[in-house]
C-alpha cells in the first residue's frame, strides 16, 4: 500500500502552524526582557516563514480526510517533523546573532554558512533534548575572548528562552502536542502516539487519545511549574534562571543559562531539586500518572522497569563514590554530592553538569559510558537504548541459555508478570542490532571528520549524540563546548541526535525505499492472484473429498 503523501502533508503543515505560537510568544518576550529591534530580527522572519510553508504543504492535502492514519504514514510523518522543526527554530539563533547570521555585520560567507550550521545543531540538540552546545567564545558575536566571562549568559535573554523552549517542546514531542488537534482531524492517532513516545507500547490513560496527550501534557506541565517554583523559593534562583532551568530539567534537556551549567550556583539546594526532578523525568510517566491520579506508589513499586531503573542508579552511585573515596580525589559527603549528580544526570540523558568527571579516576569513566547507553525508562523523556529493552534482552539471553541445557523445556518471556509477544521481542532485537551496527559506522565515520581525535571522544561522542545526553569524554568533555568540531563531524552528531530521538527504527524505517515506493500493478495484480488460490480449494483438499 502507497504512502498518502497528502496525509503527510497535512500533520506536517499543522505541525509548521503550531509552532507559530512558541516562535511569537518568545519574540514578545525578547522585545519585553532585550529590545524590539532584538525580537524583529530573531523572531519576526520564522513567525513569516513557518506558518506560510504550513500553509503551502496544507494546499497539498485533500478535503476528505476521515481515512484513518497508517502506521507507515504516521512514522515517517514524525521522522520528518523533527528536521523541519529543527530548522525552523534554527532561524532565531541564525537571525539574532547568537551565531554569525546575514544580520551580523563584518562578517564573510563562511562565517555565515558556518554560523548556519551552528544554529542548526544548536536547534537539533535542543529538540532532540540533547543538550551539547557550541556557543563558544569562538563561535558567538557576542562573546568576547579574554573578556566576556560567561559566554552563555552573555546572550541575549529572549533567545536563552527559546533554546529552553526547544527542549521542553522536544521532551514531551512536538506529536504529543498535535495529537490533541490532529485526532479530530484525522483517525489513527494512536499511531502517531507508537512512533512518537519512547518504548514498545503506550498506556491509555484516558478513553479517548486525545485525552491521553492532555493528561499527559497537564502532568508535564504541572512538574515543570512544580520545580520552577522551588529553585526560585528554596534554590534562591533569579526566576529567569529558575524558569529556563525548569524547562530543560523536564524534557531531560541539560541546556543551561550559564557556562558551568548547575556547577555555577554551588547551591546544595539546587542540586538536590534538579536532581529529584530529573529522576522523576526518567521514571516511564505512565507510572507518574498513576501515582498522580491516587493509586499511591505501589504500581511504581511493582513495575519490574523502575525497581531496575532505581537499582541501577544505586550500584552506579555505590561504584562511583568508592572509586572517588579510594583514589583519595574526595571526602565521601563531596564524592556522594558530586557522584549523585553526574550519575542521575548521566543515566536520564539530562547532562546537566556540576563537576568536570574528566580528572576523575577510569573506572567512573567506564560506568558513566554505560549509564550514558543504556538511558531511562521506556516512556519517559530519557534518552538511550532504554532499561525496558535491557531486561527483556537480558531475561532472551537466559531463556536461551536454559534451551541449552533443557531443550524441550518451553519459558515465556515475562514482563510485570505479562507475556511479552513474539514480535515485540524481535523488534526489541532488531532495536539492538541497528544501535550496534549504527554505533560502529559513525564511529568510523566521525574518525575520518576529526583525525586529531581521541578515541575516548570518537566512541563517546556517538554513544552521547545516539543517547541524546549531551556531555561526552575526551576533548568534549562536560567543561567543554562541541564548537571544536568541523561541518562534517556537526552534521554526522545532529542526524545521530535525530535518529536516537526517534528510537532508530523509526528513522530506518523512514529512510528506508520500500517507505516511499508506490506498489506497481504487477505487483497489485500479482498479490489478487495470491489472494484467490488462497480462496480455492487445493488440489489436495479435493482428493480428500
Amino acid at each position: 500500500m502507497s504512502m498518502r503523501k497528502d496525509v503527510l502533508f497535512l500533520i506536517l503543515g499543522w505541525t509548521l502552524i503550531a509552532l507559530t505560537i512558541p516562535l511569537f510568544i518568545c519574540g514578545l518576550a525578547t522585545a519585553w526582557l532585550d529590545n524590539i529591534e532584538l525580537a524583529l530580527y530573531s523572531f519576526a522572519l520564522p513567525c513569516v516563514i513557518s506558518p506560510a510553508l504550513g500553509i503551502i504543504l496544507l494546499s497539498f492535502t485533500r478535503t476528505n480526510t476521515s481515512e484513518r492514519l497508517r502506521d507507515k504514514e504516521a512514522f515517517a510523518a514524525v521522522g520528518l517533523v523533527w528536521p523541519i522543526a529543527v530548522f525552523i527554530g534554527a532561524l532565531p539563533f541564525w537571525f539574532g546573532g547568537m551565531f554569525n547570521g546575514p544580520f551580523t555585520d563584518g562578517v564573510g560567507l563562511m562565517d555565515i554558512a558556518r554560523g548556519g550550521i551552528n544554529s542548526w545543531f544548536e536547534s537539533m540538540s535542543g529538540f532532540t533534548t540533547t543538550g551539547a552546545t557550541v556557543i563558544s567564545h569562538e563561535m558567538s558575536p557576542n562573546c568576547i575572548p579574554g573578556v566576556t566571562e560567561d559566554c552563555i549568559n552573555s546572550q541575549a535573554k529572549g533567545l536563552l528562552l527559546w533554546r529552553s523552549l526547544t527542549q521542553w517542546f522536544g521532551g514531551m514531542g512536538i506529536i504529543m502536542l498535535g495529537m490533541m488537534i490532529l485526532s479530530r482531524v484525522i483517525g489513527g492517532g494512536m499511531a502517531l502516539a507508537r512512533a512518537e513516545l519512547t518504548g514498545p507500547s503506550l498506556s491509555r490513560l484516558r478513553p479517548k487519545l486525545r485525552q491521553t496527550a492532555l493528561a499527559l501534557w497537564g502532568l508535564y506541565i504541572v512538574l515543570t511549574l512544580v520545580e520552577f517554583v522551588l529553585l526560585s523559593t528554596i534554590g534562591d534562583m533569579s526566576i529567569f534562571d529558575a524558569f529556563n532551568h525548569a524547562l530543560t530539567t523536564l524534557p531531560t534537556g541539560g541546556f543551561s543559562t550559564h557556562d558551568a551549567s548547575v556547577g555555577y550556583f554551588d547551591s546544595v539546594a539546587v542540586e538536590l531539586i534538579i536532581i529529584i526532578f530529573m529522576f522523576l523525568a526518567g521514571v516511564n510517566f505512565t507510572l507518574l500518572w498513576m501515582v498522580r491520579d491516587g493509586q499511591g506508589l505501589k504500581p511504581m513499586l511493582k513495575d519490574e522497569e523502575f525497581r531496575s531503573y532505581f537499582a541501577y542508579i544505586l550500584i552506579a552511585l555505590f561504584a562511583i563514590v568508592v572509586s572517588l573515596v579510594v583514589t583519595g580525589q574526595y571526602k565521601v559527603g563531596s564524592a556522594l554530592r558530586n557522584g549523585l549528580f553526574q550519575v542521575v544526570s548521566i543515566a536520564t540523558s539530562t547532562g546537566f553538569g556540576t563537576e568536570d568527571y574528566m580528572p576523575w579516576p577510569v573506572a567512573t569513566h567506564i560506568i558513566l559510558f554505560i549509564l550514558m547507553v543504556i538511558g531511562a525508562c521506556a516512556g519517559s523523556t530519557g534518552g538511550g537504548i532504554k532499561l525496558l529493552r535491557i531486561n527483556l534482552a537480558f531475561k532472551v539471553a537466559m531463556r536461551e541459555l536454559v534451551r541449552i541445557a533443557k531443550p524441550r523445556k518451553i519459558e515465556r518471556i515475562r514482563m510485570n508478570g505479562e507475556v511479552v509477544e513474539r514480535n515485540q521481542i524481535g523488534l526489541i532485537v532488531g532495536m539492538l542490532f541497528v544501535w550496534v551496527g549504527l554505533f560502529g559506522i559513525s564511529s568510523i565515520l566521525l574518525a575520518i571528520f576529526l583525525p586529531d581525535a581521541s578515541f575516548e571522544s570518537i566512541t563517546t561522542l556517538v554513544a552521547s549524540s545516539l543517547g541524546n545526553t549531551g556531555p561526552a569524554m575526551g576533548e568534549f568533555g562536560p567543561s567543554n563546548t562541541w564548537a571544536e568540531m568541523n561541518f562534517g563531524g556537526l552534521l554526522l552528531t545532529s542526524i545521530l541526535m535525530w535518529f536516537g530521538r526517534l528510537e532508530l527504527l523509526t528513522a530506518v524505517i523512514l529512510l528506508h525505499p520500500s517507505t516511499w515506493a508506490k506498489e506497481d500493478k504487477e505487483q497489485a495484480d500479482r498479490t489478487a492472484v495470491a489472494l484467490f488460490k488462497r480462496l480455492l480449494p487445493s488440489t489436495n483438499d479435493k482428493k480428500k473429498s
